[in-house]
């Protein structure tokens, strides 16, 4: 058989409660026609997985959408070779944003503020037995509901060790800093995120406003970009809790530079990309990706309007906190920023 390079995978043990995981370069033969689940199709079926198509087209298909996808690839194993040094313990915790479609053979590492929630409509459908049909049909809370969909850290040591091997992985990746500017207009300037407010608001008001009113103390629904930036780089920040899902780094919730993404589509190519992912799943004819009809969507001219009254001391730090996402996802320091 031809031998395809893969790339880096995870053998892993369960010891204690963590996997030790080991990661290395292996030329291995075409994995054998099998449906995600596991088992053989059969005598007489042809059907192969996403990961198969996708590496048998990086052979035979020369078109510029396979070319960027490869050349996405390559340049995060290269970043990752160049600015990590140490390798760590995977905890099933690390897992907990794959989301696991078996009859497709998918694992999607769902970034918020990079189009997850149409995504996780996209997979209910995919995997709902027929009780989705139309993404935008599902309401966008209910896309979020823990349990509609399996998560990778959900499974077995040895089933984990199967769909890493053996099922497509991809990933969306935004420029970082206007993702985390949508995620500051999102969840601290809408009036209907309260728990926001209540939650991370007055504990950011309470550290970086002086002399606060009591009224924004209780209410914390008047937070400034500013006193967001002070509270992301504030030490006391990360020492007391993780940074929440919405504002952490991408690297530090899908590992890029321990599991290996077969696609890393980009919110700027964001329906190309999820069209050639529905394409490699075979399931382009099933659902399509819906389109955004948003036109307020946070924009590099937004994020420097944002980052106008940010002074270069707090950009530099800011900066220091998201870089690796700027490397690791080949994203240029942004124009307006004046700590150079």
């Amino acid at each position: 058989m031809t031998k395809h390079k893969v790339g880096r995978f995870f053998l892993a043990t369960c010891v204690g409660s963590l996997f030790m995981v080991i990661l290395y370069f292996q030329n291995i033969t075409r994995p054998a026609v099998e449906q995600p689940g596991g088992k053989g199709i059969g005598p007489g079926k042809t059907r192969r997985s996403p990961l198969q198509t996708l590496y048998n087209e990086d052979q035979l298909d020369m078109s510029a959408v396979q070319g960027s996808l490869r050349g996405r690839r390559e340049l995060l194993e290269e970043a990752c070779l160049t600015h990590t040094r140490k390798r760590r313990v995977l905890t099933p915790d690390d897992l907990r944003h794959l989301i696991v479609d078996d009859k497709h053979g998918l694992l999607y590492c769902y970034v918020p503020k990079v189009a997850c929630t149409n995504w996780k409509r996209v997979l209910m459908v995919l995997t709902g037995d027929g009780r989705y049909r139309e993404p935008l049909a599902i309401p966008a809370n209910e896309a979020h509901v823990a349990g509609n969909l399996r998560t990778l850290s959900e499974y077995s040591t040895g089933e984990i060790n199967h769909r890493l091997r053996r099922y497509l992985k991809f990933l969306f990746v935004r420029e970082p800093f206007e993702r985390l500017v949508s995620a500051y207009r999102n969840k601290f300037t809408r009036s209907y995120n309260t728990a926001f407010h209540k939650r991370y608001g007055t504990k950011i008001i309470r550290r970086h406003r002086p002399h606060p009113e009591p009224e924004a103390l209780e209410q914390g629904n008047d937070v400034s970009f500013q006193e967001f930036v002070q509270y992301l780089v504030d030490p006391r920040t990360q020492r007391e809790e993780p940074f929440n899902e919405h504002w952490e780094r991408i690297h530090s919730l899908c590992h890029p530079c321990l599991i290996h993404y077969d696609v890393v589509g980009k919110y700027e190519t964001l329906e190309q990309d999820s069209r050639s992912v529905l394409r490699l799943a075979g399931a382009d004819g099933e659902v399509h990706f819906p389109t955004s009809g948003k036109s307020t969507r946070t924009n590099g001219n937004m994020a420097a309007q944002f980052f106008h009254n940010i002074s270069p001391f707090y950009q530099k730090k800011l900066y220091n906190l998201y870089r690796m996402d700027f490397l690791l996802f080949n994203y240029s320091n942004p124009e307006y920023l004046r700590f150079r």
